[in-house]
């Protein structure tokens, strides 16, 4: 008799290109508001703004969250940002998706 192995578990992989883009869209967008409310002339090139010295508000990422939660399923606590905030757009995004990753495989790492 011929016995059935059970299916494996699906596994679905973290949709980092995703989340790093949404991040770099809601991070970029809220910079250059930021900047034009307060008169701050910003490089043209998106990289160079990505790379420069400029504080990014441990409360904006928080809300920055929300955008990220339908693209992974999942709610987020805020503890996924440092307190403090970060000081570069790329800082923000290298430091949030390894937290959010981690919430997301917490949490069943499902879609």
């Amino acid at each position: 008799m011929a016995t059935i192995a059970p299916a494996a578990p699906q596994t679905t992989a973290f949709p980092i290109t995703a989340v790093e883009t949404c991040l770099h869209d809601e991070l970029m967008q809220t910079i250059k508001s930021m900047a034009k409310i307060k008169g701050i002339a910003l490089p043209s090139i998106d990289a160079q703004i990505r790379a420069m010295p400029v504080q990014v508000d441990s409360l904006v990422c928080v809300d920055i969250l929300c955008a990220v939660e339908p693209i992974i399923g999942i709610e987020l606590p805020e503890s996924v940002v440092k307190a403090g905030g970060y000081g570069s757009i790329d800082n923000a995004i290298k430091n949030l998706i390894p937290r959010i990753e981690a919430e997301w495989k917490k949490k069943g790492g499902k879609p």
